[in-house]
């Protein structure tokens, strides 16, 4: 239903001028001078996206930034302010407290500015919007809508296991994705926040491109190979494998780009550098296809994720 809805929204919905990028990626870009704006926006709800009664206050404002973030570092921009919205169930004063006490935590450890919002209180579970700003110089933004044929597919960190704590905790890759937006060219991003699958086939629509998947070079976390059938000695409580977690457990909030295959001679050879994983490549066929070390035969992929109206 996302997709489909998200598409009624971009062919409906009235643009300006001042809009370099609507809906439909990461984030929007607003032209804004030298320096384009980049702002992003979610929402985040007990019981979907976290659980308060397990995580608490602080850890459920966190991340209601922390995702923002995320979408700023899939666009190479510097975050700067961001407002935040709550809805609070009933006699929610001390809640309040942990929520701000979490967003501006993570606020300043980026340097970042909570300027303005709105607080209201119903009798429901508790929602946070936060809206985050950023800047970067004007045309540089990354999009998902870039990739070519050939483009080399490289992945920040490892995936899947999230629900086991990292969902919670993760540090968005803002910092890297300034990093490596100084040292090389990058022709399309996206943020895996629903898992590698679906995001990689998101930017392959968006580039008007194929993409295919090296299933034995995907990064799986170690979170994912402890609830893997192997780890847990065949149980019932968990059927998946490891490395079907990685490519659709999601909220791993790592960042997947896409680079010629020339750039990766201008990695630089540093500690400092972001580790980066070649996952896949960019091809002429549409779709999302997977390979092995074994051959080179493109065999389908489904692009599967997490489902936003599943429960954390």
């Amino acid at each position: 239903m996302e997709s489909s809805f998200l598409r009624w929204l971009e062919e409906t919905t009235p643009t300006s001028p001042a809009v370099a990028l609507g809906i439909g990626d990461d984030g929007a870009i607003l032209r804004g001078g030298p320096e384009d704006w980049v702002v992003a926006a979610d929402m985040l709800l007990d019981g979907v996206h976290f659980d308060l009664q397990e995580c608490g206050g602080r850890a459920a404002g966190r991340k209601a930034l922390a995702v923002n973030l995320s979408d700023l570092a899939a666009m190479c921009a510097t975050p700067t302010a961001a407002l935040v919205t709550v809805a609070l169930p009933p006699n929610a004063a001390q809640l309040a407290r942990e929520i701000h006490g979490g967003i501006v935590d993570l606020a300043a450890e980026f340097e970042l500015a909570i300027c303005g919002g709105d607080t209201n209180c119903w009798a429901q579970s508790l929602a946070i919007s936060v809206t985050a700003i950023g800047k970067v110089t004007a045309g540089r933004a990354w999009k998902r809508s870039g990739g070519q044929p050939g483009d080399v597919l490289l992945a920040t960190g490892s995936f899947g296991g999230s629900l086991s704590g990292k969902h919670l905790t993760f540090t968005p890759r803002v910092r890297e994705a300034l990093v490596i937006g100084g040292a090389i060219e990058v022709h399309a991003a996206i943020d895996v926040s629903d898992g590698v699958a679906i995001d990689c086939s998101r930017l392959a629509a968006a580039s008007e491109c194929g993409v295919a998947l090296r299933l034995d070079r995907i990064p799986v976390s170690a979170a994912a190979l402890e609830l893997s059938p192997s780890a847990a000695g065949g149980e019932e409580q968990s059927a998946r494998s490891a490395l079907d977690r990685a490519l659709s457990d999601g909220e791993d909030f790592e960042l997947v780009i896409a680079v010629a295959p020339s750039e990766l001679e201008r990695l630089p050879d540093s500690d400092e550098f972001p580790s980066l994983t070649q996952i896949g490549v960019c091809i002429d066929r549409p779709g999302l296809w997977s390979q092995t070390a074994a051959d080179e035969e493109l065999r389908p992929l489904t692009a599967a994720g997490f489902l936003h109206g599943e429960s954390r």
